[in-house]
């Protein structure tokens, strides 16, 4: 990868593919093993230093020629919404509560995969012939719906599993759907900056847990590798479908095909201007599409990051997704292919005298 080759040229067939392995593990929160097994074997050639800390969280360290080099943290977090069974029915029928923000309005009659086994299931609730006036108006409480593996598969589900949707990656067009994709893009993108790291900096790769609940294995990662400061790579919600009255959206905080998305600000986070300001100026000079991801609710790891011993100076880029938290995402491979770029350009152009700036 170099300086001046076009981000339209970044993502190919094997990046793809390395997508779609992670968008289809199951790496509920807690649980990140399936993807941190697939991370480590694609990054182990490439870096100087790894390690699996306590949470689980992989820390990877790329070091530079020069001296003092700038020490640039860059997250992604592996987890995902999700399910973990808690009770059991008998008869293959299992209680389970949400990990994570997930839209309860769409669960009854996904089909997931429970346990490392990857066990098939359904979530179960009532038929709608069978219920009651007034019982469609709401969402149905989780206590009220069942996963049920049916009563062959029940001995190889037990209560503490994790249970994921059962949603497989596919490409249409310029569109990518896949479960997951939340924050998988960030890892993906990770992944090939390591692969093809710029050498002025010492790179601090955080493949983060428990991101969907809370934000802590980044906050563990960025106490561990205090770094100079941080970009936290996720996929944000894009409120880009048309109102329900016909009007115009004006609404939006991202859209899909406008590019990678810049954090002014969000519930957790305030983004340092110099940050802001670089990500602004690279894809500016080398025309890569980005927009401002507006400010408003939800929060990526930079929440945990800035916040970490005397402050940590973070920017967050985020790939738009519609549909987020629910059984499929809807991205586009334009927007991911603008923000492997301006990740590694953005990266590669990073120098000290940005920090001594003004804010």
């Amino acid at each position: 990868m170099s300086e001046h080759l076009p981000f339209s040229q970044l993502v190919s067939k094997s990046q793809l593919a390395l997508l779609e392995r992670l968008s289809n593990a199951c790496a509920v929160s807690g649980d990140e093993q399936q993807v941190r097994k697939i991370v480590l074997e694609e990054i182990k050639p490439h870096v100087d230093e790894v390690r699996v800390d306590a949470l689980g969280n992989v820390l990877a360290v790329k070091k530079s020629s020069r001296a003092d080099a700038l020490r640039v943290m860059v997250d992604a977090h592996m987890d995902e919404v999700g399910f973990m069974i808690v009770d059991d029915d008998k008869e293959g029928l299992f209680r389970f509560v949400a990990v994570g923000g997930i839209d309860e309005r769409t669960l009854p009659g996904k089909t997931v995969l429970v346990g490392k086994e990857n066990i098939p299931g359904v979530i179960g609730a009532k038929p709608i012939h069978l219920t009651e006036p007034g019982e469609t108006e709401n969402k149905i409480p989780l206590d009220s719906l069942r996963i049920d593996v049916g009563a062959g598969a029940a001995g190889k589900v037990k209560v503490g599993d994790r249970a994921t949707f059962a949603t497989r990656f596919r490409r249409v067009g310029d569109s990518i759907l896949g479960k997951a994709l939340d924050d998988r893009l960030g890892v993906a993108t990770l992944i090939e900056l390591l692969k093809n790291p710029p050498d002025g900096v010492e790179l601090l790769a955080a493949f983060t847990v428990q991101e969907e609940i809370g934000l802590r294995g980044a906050r563990v990662a960025a106490y561990a590798f205090h770094p100079d400061l941080a970009i936290a790579i996720d996929s944000t919600p894009a409120l880009d479908l048309p109102n329900w009255d016909e009007h115009e959206n004006t609404g939006y905080n991202t859209r899909l095909g406008a590019g990678a998305a810049i954090y002014v600000a969000d519930s957790g986070t305030l983004s340092d201007p110099r940050l802001i300001r670089h990500l602004v100026q690279t894809a500016e000079e080398l025309g890569i599409p980005y927009q401002f991801r507006q400010p408003g609710g939800g929060g990526t790891d930079a929440g945990a990051i800035h916040r970490v011993r005397e402050g940590i100076p973070s920017v967050s880029i985020s790939v738009p997704g519609r549909y987020a938290h629910t059984a499929q995402m809807v991205s586009r491979l334009s927007d991911w292919e603008a923000t492997l770029a301006l990740v590694f350009h953005a990266v590669s152009r990073l120098d000290r005298s940005l920090l001594l700036a003004g804010r």
